[in-house]
Parts: C-alpha cells; sequence; structure tokens
C-alpha cells in the first residue's frame, strides 16, 4: 500500500532541514480519507501511533459524515480537500503520502508539494481545520448560509490562509538555498494571479460559489499574492493573532455585507 520514496538533491536536504525524521510515501491508491483498516498498515513501516481525535460537540448537527470519523478515535489520515498530499503526525515518526492522482504532474510541482508538506509538518501546522477551529467550528458553521459541504471547503480555505501565513516566509527565503523549489513556488503562484482579478466579480454575479472562491483566494496567501475583496482581510496579522475567531467573525462579517449589498 505504502513505498517509501526517495528524496534527493533540495528535497532531502529540506526535510533534512526542517522535518529530519519524516518518511515520504508513494501511495498506491488515491484516497481521501484512509480507513483505518488500510491507515493502520504504515505500523510495518513506522514505530508506533499516536491517534488524533475531536470533541464531537464541536461538529454542527448536519456535519458531513467524513468529519465524525476525523473526529472520532479511530486512527484515520487524509481528509476531503488535501489534495495530492496527505501528511500526519499520528505516526512515529510522521509521514507525508503522495497520491497516485499526482502522476504526470510535472516533477518540480510534485516536489513543492511535497516541501510544503514538510515545512508544515515542522512549523507544527494544524493537521485539521477541526484541531484549528475546534468549537468555532460549530460557530462557523451558524454564521454562514452555507451547505454542510460548503461549510465544510470554507473552513478548509480558512485554515489554508491562516497556515499560508506561516509558511510563505519560509518559501520565500528558498531562493538562495533551495532555488529549484523556490522557482516552482514562483510558477505556482503566477499561475493562480490571473484567476484571482475577476474573482470578487464572479462571486457577486454568482458565477464562482464562495466556497470555491475562498478555496483558491486562500491558496494565494502562501504565495504571497494580493487578494481580492473580502478575502484580503484573511491575509493579516490580525488573523495571525486571533486565528480562529477572527476566521468565523470574517465569515459572519462577510455575509451580512452580501446580504447587504
Amino acid at each position: 500500500m505504502f513505498d517509501e520514496r526517495t528524496l534527493s538533491g533540495e528535497l532531502d536536504e529540506l526535510r533534512r532541514s526542517h522535518a529530519p525524521s519524516t518518511l515520504v510515501f508513494d501511495a498506491q491508491g488515491d484516497f481521501e480519507t484512509l480507513p483505518p483498516s488500510i491507515a493502520e498498515n504504515l505500523l510495518a513501516v513506522t514505530d508506533g501511533l499516536e491517534p488524533l481525535s475531536y470533541d464531537v460537540s464541536w461538529l454542527p448537527p448536519d456535519a458531513p459524515e467524513t468529519l465524525h470519523r476525523i473526529a472520532g478515535s479511530e486512527f484515520t489520515i487524509g481528509a476531503p480537500g488535501d489534495g495530492g498530499i496527505a501528511w500526519t503526525r499520528q505516526t512515529i515518526p510522521p509521514v507525508v503520502l503522495v497520491k497516485p492522482r499526482l502522476e504526470g504532474s510535472p516533477e518540480g510541482f510534485t516536489e513543492f508539494l511535497i516541501a510544503e508538506a514538510l515545512v508544515e509538518i515542522g512549523l507544527g501546522d494544524p493537521e485539521h481545520f477541526l484541531g484549528f477551529f475546534e468549537g468555532g467550528y460549530r460557530e462557523l458553521a451558524e454564521a454562514v448560509p452555507l451547505s454542510p459541504a460548503d461549510t465544510y471547503q470554507l473552513a478548509v480555505a480558512l485554515l489554508t490562509a491562516f497556515v499560508g501565513r506561516s509558511t510563505r516566509p519560509v518559501f520565500a527565503d528558498w531562493e538562495g538555498e533551495f532555488p529549484a523549489l523556490h522557482a516552482e513556488w514562483v510558477d505556482a503562484g503566477e499561475r493562480l494571479r490571473p484567476r484571482l482579478g475577476e474573482l470578487s466579480r464572479d462571486v457577486a454575479i454568482g458565477r464562482t460559489g464562495f466556497s470555491d472562491a475562498a478555496e483558491l483566494a486562500c491558496s494565494a496567501v502562501k504565495h504571497d499574492l494580493d487578494l481580492p475583496t473580502p478575502f484580503a482581510a484573511l491575509d493579516s496579522s490580525a488573523y495571525e493573532q486571533y486565528g480562529p475567531s477572527f476566521g468565523v467573525r470574517w465569515a459572519q462579517k462577510t455575509f451580512e455585507a452580501l446580504d447587504n449589498g
């Protein structure tokens, strides 16, 4: 199920700098959330497990079933919204899993995604938005007029922006030490830039759903791009300082403004 991936060059050097004990594996099957029966196969290639669990009272009554699985005591890895890479500190040592969906992607881009995961592990960033919002996730769900799935997507985006504020200084410093990875970071940002220009208008006229727009805008934070209204407030020292409470209040005020607009 998991084949260890050999890292070399800049990526291997970066792992030794940021997350030296972390193991990187290619997953043989694609997944969003690995069930315990498969996730526990990692016991064969790691030293142990420290499964995470979250308080189920943090979940709104209509939360997707996947969230109940993640919040429970069963050992699960990954969640919808992770994309082509999943990582966890629930194993000893931590692991990064590269999914088959990245096959065919440029190797440099895949290496950037692995590097990003290693940096997030090394910085101690939350593994899932439940670990970030805690009980604030129920408050977020009550504050926004979105479906359970769209609320989930918005929470993923809000965590992405918060984490992006901490990772982008690291990425920016790669220019001298890890120039190839730095170039991939810049290139990924440049590919996002054209999509940001019309984002506010697209949301206003209903061409783009709010959660989809938030996902795009919040992804741009880690690339140090200018965010359109109303997402620019999420790229702020206030968000860094107040975290989830700021995110909930921002969402509430944003939808109040949209309703009054």
